[in-house]
């Protein structure tokens, strides 16, 4: 999920652990805990770019993280704060921890919770930034941080945040089974025979949903909204595969497609390859667009018959019109 979201999740679970003894303090710890996972993403300025992908969400969101380093960060505050119970910080830091990873396992990405298990949670219910989540768990967190220490009204509001939170999340596993039947019975309406389905949820919401169909030869990409009259259209991407038959013995390329997941096609533009992950959807909505959010240029050294990754670009602009798209693609077709 987004830092926000996590600085509210952490100062949440904060309070919960040690409001009562240090106050206003526990949700700043709290805060800071919840965004310590996150520094997986200096690895991108380090290294290529597919080993900073297979970092990203790897051992810094898994049990084994907060079990080894909460004790450590326990220690360290309890020296100069002055509350010393080394074992109090230490439950305030491993919860801290742990609960960042178990949110982020329910977006498209995932997480290895289970670390150095190579298994990636990913329940691809909610997007990394959805303010129906955020909003009123910020709200009441505001609520919370207002009252005394010990006032029974600051556990109830953080106890609200973290309960109506919960509930939400619960609620996308609902909404993405609706989504999924609503895709599966399109499917079978249209005779089209797949081999796997995969749903998520469109970005900063969870009205509109996106699929990706598996075929023999293409993937089948669609969307339906829960407010849509009209019935689903599914649109056909070759997957191309063929275009790196000579480099799939490559290491990174093996690499690249496990990242992926096997969800990828290749798409040749002006005599150059590129990777396209299917798994975040398109970058813009316009009937055939092949401009994916997650697209990756296909460098290859002709000299030493490496390849090399490189993330195409994004700008403001097209996140502008992608939200507009968005918007109106989710009060219905």
């Amino acid at each position: 999920m987004d830092s926000l979201t996590q600085i509210v999740l952490g100062a949440a679970v904060g309070e919960a652990v040690l409001g009562k003894k240090v106050g206003n303090k526990a949700m700043l710890y709290g805060a800071i805990a919840g965004t310590i996972p996150d520094l997986d993403v200096l690895s991108s300025y380090v290294t290529d770019t597919v080993t900073a992908l297979e970092i990203h969400r790897g051992f810094t969101h898994s049990i084994l993280f907060s079990i080894l380093f909460a004790p450590i960060l326990g220690w360290l505050v309890s020296r100069y704060e002055k509350y010393k119970r080394v074992k109090g910080w230490s439950w305030l830091f491993f919860w801290a921890f742990v609960t960042h990873p178990i949110l982020d396992a329910h977006t498209t990405w995932g997480t290895q919770l289970f670390w150095p298990l190579d298994l990636r949670l990913a329940f691809k219910t909610i997007f990394v930034i959805d303010p129906l989540y955020t909003l009123p768990f910020l709200i009441f967190l505001i609520l919370a941080m207002l009252q005394k220490r010990t006032s029974s009204r600051r556990q109830f509001y953080n106890r609200m945040g973290l309960l109506i939170s919960t509930i939400y999340l619960a609620l996308t596993f609902i909404l993405k089974y609706v989504a999924f039947k609503k895709f599966e019975t399109a499917l079978d309406n249209q005779n089209i025979s797949y081999l796997q389905m995969d749903t998520r949820p469109s970005p900063l919401n969870t009205i509109l949903w996106s699929v990706n169909v598996e075929t023999d030869n293409a993937y089948l990409l669609a969307d339906y909204s829960f407010f849509d009259t009209k019935p689903i259209s599914f649109v056909s991407y070759p997957k191309n595969h063929e275009l790196i038959e000579d480099l799939l013995f490559n290491e990174k390329m093996q690499r690249m497609i496990h990242v992926s997941k096997g969800w990828y096609t290749i798409t040749k533009r002006n005599g150059e390859l590129y990777f396209n992950d299917l798994r975040f959807g398109l970058l813009n909505l316009e009937p055939g667009s092949d401009t994916f959010v997650f697209q990756f240029l296909i460098k290859i050294n002709n000299e030493t018959n490496q390849i090399d990754f490189i993330e195409q670009p994004k700008g403001r602009q097209d996140a502008k019109k992608l939200m507009s798209d968005l918007w109106k693609r989710m009060l219905g077709n």
